[in-house]
This record gives structure tokens, C-alpha cells and sequence, in this order.
């Protein structure tokens, strides 16, 4: 399964199932997750 993640046109298959007819709900508080990735971006870029 871990070799098929790495397929684009499956990835965008999977996710388009996953969230079909569903609700975004917006909470309006900020990403731990995204602030996380973005400070290892940072990091990884600056050093």
C-alpha cells in the first residue's frame, strides 16, 4: 500500500472519495499541524 501513496493520480482519487458529499467545517483556529510543517520547512531551508 505504502508504493501506491506515491501515485499522484491515485492519491487525488483516494482523497476525492474520502471527501465526497462531505462538510468542511472552518473552526477559525489556527492549524497545529500546518504551523507545525511550516516551522520544519523553515528549518529544513535555512539550515
Amino acid at each position: 500500500m505504502d508504493q501506491n501513496l506515491h501515485r499522484p493520480r491515485l492519491c487525488a482519487a483516494i482523497v476525492d472519495r474520502l471527501t465526497f458529499n462531505g462538510a468542511i467545517i472552518q473552526t477559525g483556529t489556527d492549524s497545529y499541524r500546518l504551523a507545525h510543517s511550516q516551522a520544519q520547512a523553515e528549518h529544513g531551508a535555512a539550515g
